[in-house]
């Protein structure tokens, strides 16, 4: 048990430091460790994944907000339209998705294209980009973010560590999309946490979080979120899409050939 709490730390602490740089809150490649490694049952896993980012988000938010990166009402907006999506998400979880096969194929189709789509955006030379990001309507902007949110309940990661790389990849610059993107996956972790401790009433199997894990790998994601934050002015952008485009790839490949096995 030290150990695995051991364990949970440290990962929570790595992933976010890498990726709150870019607005992801590290969830996404959380989960399959949890999986994995730590061995969490399904359905619970989501709800893990989702009381790591309760704990983690507040630690590169509140740089965030100090370095006045919060401005705006592009976080408003997401948030907005994230939360009800990601109780419609947490409910089709519990209710429709329960199996582990199914869920590794909705990891592999999540995390395939968008990997694939980082890389590229990333490999791409600036020349062959629009010059300007074409902003989304509020009304598109929402029912973007109302489709991921259902996407991110069902998968345990909020919404927002999609969105921030749909807007990214956009041509909206990083340093507006994280802070908004982390905010939107806070608030819909919240949600969509409360969502699954009811449905843990009226369900019989394993849908309640594993605590102690998801506090520890979340204590490691505050230090880790904050170190992120702090550190992105100083990381150079296109080293960190890179990555997180291949880190996703190489995930979203892995459950492939293990479901098609």
């Amino acid at each position: 048990m030290d150990w695995t709490l051991a364990g949970g730390l440290a990962a929570g602490l790595l992933i976010a430091t890498v990726t709150a740089p870019v607005g992801v809150s590290g969830a996404v490649f959380l989960l399959p460790v949890q999986m994995s490694v730590f061995a969490v049952p399904d359905p619970a896993v989501t709800p893990t994944n989702l009381l790591f980012n309760v704990v983690a988000g507040p630690g590169a938010l509140w740089r965030y907000r100090r370095d006045g990166a919060l401005r705006g009402d592009l976080a408003r907006r997401l948030v907005l339209g994230t939360l009800p999506g990601v109780v419609a998400g947490a409910a089709l979880r519990v209710l429709a998705l329960p199996g582990p096969g199914v869920f590794r194929l909705l990891i592999a189709a999540l995390l395939l294209p968008l990997g694939l789509w980082l890389c590229l955006r990333t490999l791409t030379p600036a020349r062959h980009r629009p010059p300007h990001a074409r902003e989304l309507t509020p009304r598109a902007l929402t029912g973007l973010a109302l489709a991921v949110g259902v996407v991110g309940g069902v998968y345990g990661i909020g919404g927002g560590s999609i969105l921030g790389p749909v807007l990214v990849g956009r041509g909206l610059p990083v340093a507006r999309v994280a802070p908004a993107a982390l905010a939107a996956t806070f608030a819909t972790s919240l949600v969509g946490a409360a969502a699954f401790a009811l449905l843990s009433l009226v369900s019989s199997g394993d849908v309640a979080p594993h605590w102690w894990l998801g506090l520890a790998c979340g204590t490691g994601g505050l230090i880790g979120g904050y170190l992120g934050a702090r550190l992105q002015p100083r990381l150079p952008e296109r080293l960190l899409r890179l990555l997180l485009g291949t880190l996703a790839t190489a995930l979203g490949a892995l459950y492939a050939a293990q479901t098609l096995h």
